[in-house]
């Protein structure tokens, strides 16, 4: 689409040229010649190009026309195998239309049959060269060469060394390599495609700047617009492709699918400029399919990285100076705008808010609103102090966790949403933490907070300090949910720079606290809860319950990080001599020293567990208890690695992944709703899939970066990958209709 227009418009600049550019009177030099190399026989055409005059590749970019080639032998067209052209240049030519071509010389090879070459060197074949040739102008040529029984013909001709030299320069058919991802997704801003490129592993050093990662062979229906290129902090290398689709001014007419699927899938060729070998190869990749939604998200994610500027190899001379040049890469490559970082913003503080109805939250918050039932006699004044100290501990602690967060970046590790719960150290002070505030609530002891109060007991009056507490403690445990919204928000936040982080993370925490913020500016909201009573007692009972169970849950984490050690055995008994030592301080003994020795056992078992190394087996040497305990469940789960997702592509497997971990609760509703479901299990049968599992309890870089490069920057996350490898992203949420539907 528009490549008439483009060309007229091409056309049009080309005549706007200044008094010194000339026209050499041969513009194009060709000709033609065998050449036997390794056992085979060539016919290699030869085209030289004057100084700054450039022809066009295959694909010719916004305007131009591919150079093409007729051959006749006795007065019959003679088809030849040809090989791949000579990997192109890219042009910016005026206008910051962009083009693919070659400059100088260059040469296209031609394999004949036997059959064929028997009587090229017995006779005589004509050659017709079409192209167009470009500068200050544009002008299309055409040359006959003739060659009499094989021998040489033309005005360029080269040694067979150059010959070789060129030969066994050109783009190979590669793998589709591991480290590079392509993703095809709907562009949310138009009624064409995006297509994604991720590039993870590679030589920086030998990163080309002067090409694109990836060129698009033509194919219809797509019409590929300019590569933009970005860089994260590891390196990693991300392009994006805007892609308009002519389906619809083709004859029948061919809609853009609004289910994204293809009735028949597009195999897309591309040249890869691959910065691990330094070469430039051909890879291809079918699909079959595109999503509807990664499109948003990427997009997202790529504002926030760094930009890689273009850098042309060389310039259609039409006036255009180095300064016009570079005023055109710095708009290729302006930063994001204000209105995109307040998107974001408001995004987190969307999310924090949802987390507030999130099961990983509900016990805490269930106590902050027990806590506001117990203050609604007070006065505004202390009601408003009550949620202001709540509202300081959720943003303290997101603060902090944003610090952290910062000096990971800045070692240049990765690092995920919920990474508190991947530290088996942590898990354990919150163990003991909450096995306290249980007790507490049973009414085995109250303890005194600084001001005075008794925390968790209804005669609750200044508590400050509990407030402050809640409000850490809700923060901590929210990070295993992740809440619609939150996704888009971390994703700048954790990619983005240091004051990015800070921001999301003060909005998230103003989004958690938002509903206590609103009761403590207008208390009468209050009086919409039951009247405080003594229904209140057998209420503090039921949130014990519920901070028991939110025990086993960190348990089950625990002991999947500490796997095979002693540090579970020490754990379980500090909490069970602890329970011990409060129940004997209250019930059995007031003497200070023996008070004193029950609780110096359970301290120095705590203390003997967050100093003695944790050891577990190590990431990715061999299966996690997660997916053995699946695979116990009645499915054939593996252990997903990137490896493991290329052997299915080269056995041609189906592949559902889910990427989870055991402190994520949302995984563990997915898991009850969807993935442990009769129905699934049917599905998968049914359709012959192939199951891998992401376990992420643990952190594991490996996983992290992968994510990472989807878009993602936490758990859960589902993919399916098709069997030619085309990738299916699902998204954080995901129910059986949806699956089997891109299953088809």
């Amino acid at each position: 689409m528009n490549k008439f227009f483009s060309l007229l418009v091409l056309g049009f600049l080309s005549f706007q040229v200044f008094a010194d550019n000339s026209i050499p009177e041969t513009v194009v030099k060709h000709g033609g010649q065998l050449l036997s190399h390794n056992g085979s026989t060539y016919l290699v055409l030869n085209f030289d190009a004057a100084p700054k005059w450039h022809t066009y590749w295959k694909n010719p970019g916004d305007a131009g026309l591919p150079t093409s080639t007729e051959m006749t032998l006795a007065g019959e067209p003679l088809k030849l195998e040809a090989l791949e052209w000579p990997a192109p240049n890219r042009y910016f030519e005026q206008g910051n239309m962009l083009a693919y071509g070659y400059e100088s010389a260059y040469s296209f090879f031609f394999k004949p049959s036997p059959t064929q070459l028997a009587k090229i060197e017995s006779s005589e074949i004509t050659i017709t060269s079409k192209w167009l040739v470009c500068k200050h102008i544009c002008i299309p040529g055409k040359k006959v060469i003739t060659l009499d029984r094989g021998k040489s013909s033309g005005d360029s001709l080269i040694s067979r060394e150059e010959a070789i030299a060129r030969f066994e320069a050109l783009p190979e058919l590669v793998p589709l390599p591991t480290s590079l991802d392509l993703v095809l997704a709907k562009d949310p801003d138009s009624s064409g495609l995006l297509l994604f490129a991720n590039l993870t592993d590679y030589s920086s050093e030998n990163l080309n700047k002067s090409l694109n990662l990836i060129t698009p062979f033509p194919k219809e229906p797509f019409t590929f617009k300019h590569e933009k290129k970005f860089q994260d902090k590891k390196g990693n290398i991300y392009a994006k492709l805007p892609i308009e689709w002519d389906g619809e001014y083709m004859d029948p007419a061919i809609n853009l699918p609004a289910d994204g699927k293809f009735k028949t899938p597009y195999k897309l060729r591309f040249l890869f400029a691959n910065p691990s070998s330094g070469k430039v190869q051909v890879i291809e990749k079918s699909f079959s399919s595109f999503s509807l939604d990664a499109g948003k998200r990427l997009n997202g994610f790529l504002e926030i990285l760094k930009p890689l500027p273009h850098e042309a190899k060389s310039k259609m001379e039409t006036g255009a100076t180095e300064d016009k040049m570079g005023k055109v890469d710095q708009e290729l490559v302006k930063k994001p705008q204000s209105s995109s970082f307040l998107y974001f913003i408001l995004f987190a503080f969307i999310g924090g808010l949802i987390l507030n109805i999130m099961p990983c939250v509900l016990p805490v918050i269930s106590l902050k609103l027990f806590g506001l039932i117990s203050h609604s006699e007070e006065s505004k004044a202390r009601i408003l102090k009550h949620n202001i100290f709540y509202t300081m501990g959720v943003l303290a602690t997101f603060l902090l966790m944003a610090v952290i967060v910062v000096l990971v970046k800045i070692n240049g590790e990765s690092i995920g949403w919920g990474f508190q719960l991947q530290s088996p150290r942590f898990i354990a002070v919150m163990l003991i933490i909450l096995f306290l505030m249980a007790l507490n609530l049973f009414g085995l002891f109250e303890f005194k907070t600084p001001g005075g109060s008794k925390l968790g007991g209804v005669e609750l009056k200044d508590g400050f300090a509990g407030d402050f507490f809640g409000g850490v403690l809700a923060t901590i445990l929210s990070t295993p949910c992740s809440a619609p919204f939150l996704g888009t928000a971390l994703t700048f936040a954790f990619t983005g720079s240091n004051l990015d982080v800070f921001a999301i993370f003060v909005s998230i925490g103003l989004g958690l606290s938002a509903p206590f913020i609103l009761t403590g500016i207008f208390p009468s909201m209050i009086k919409w809860l039951p009247k405080p009573g003594m229904w209140m007692e057998h209420v503090k009972k039921i949130l014990g319950v519920t901070l028991l169970l939110t025990m086993v849950w960190l348990l089950d984490v625990f002991t999947t990080q500490a796997e095979g050690t002693s540090a579970l055995i020490k754990l379980n008994t500090a909490i069970v001599l602890l329970f011990f030592a409060i129940y004997a301080h209250q019930k059995m003994t007031k003497k200070l020293y023996l008070r004193a020795i029950l609780y110096l056992f359970p301290i120095a078992l705590m203390v003997s567990l967050l100093v003695t190394p944790i050891t577990s087996p190590d990431i990715g040497s061999g299966e996690s208890s997660m997916v053995r305990e699946k695979r116990a469940k009645g499915l054939p789960w593996e252990k997903w690695s990137e490896e493991a997702m290329k052997n299915h592509i080269e056995d041609g497997n189906l592949v559902f992944m889910d990427f989870t971990a055991k402190w994520c609760f949302t995984c563990k509703i997915n898991e009850k709703a969807v993935i442990e479901t009769k129905g699934f299990k049917e599905l998968t049968e049914r359709k012959g899939v192939k199951l891998l599992l992401a376990d992420w309890t643990k952190r594991d870089p490996i996983i992290g970066d992968w994510l990472k490069s989807k878009g993602y920057v936490g758990v859960p996350a589902y993919f399916i990958q098709k069997p030619d490898g085309t990738l299916i992203d699902l998204g954080e949420t995901i129910t059986l209709k949806e699956i089997e539907k891109n299953l088809d």
